[in-house]
């Protein structure tokens, strides 16, 4: 389902976003939350869809508030 494509795909850019004024790569953050550099690239390209509990532990490798990750639309 596309429904919450655009969702997704702004979810992607602020994690990558914030990844990067970290100075962390896709691997360190990949290593921190016990996952594939490759999933870590699917998410941010919108091509997966991580699970709630997948979020979370990204908003805590990136030290941040998990509304920090979500759009506002």
């Amino acid at each position: 389902s596309n429904r919450y494509q655009k969702f997704h795909i702004i979810l992607g850019q602020n994690i990558k976003n914030l990844r990067v004024l970290k100075n962390m790569s896709q691997e360190e953050l990949a290593f921190k939350i016990s996952t594939a550099r490759n999933y870590i690239g699917c998410i941010e390209r919108a091509q997966k869809r991580p699970s709630l509990d997948i979020i979370f532990d990204i908003a805590k490798a990136l030290d941040c508030k998990l509304c920090d990750l979500f759009p506002n639309i």
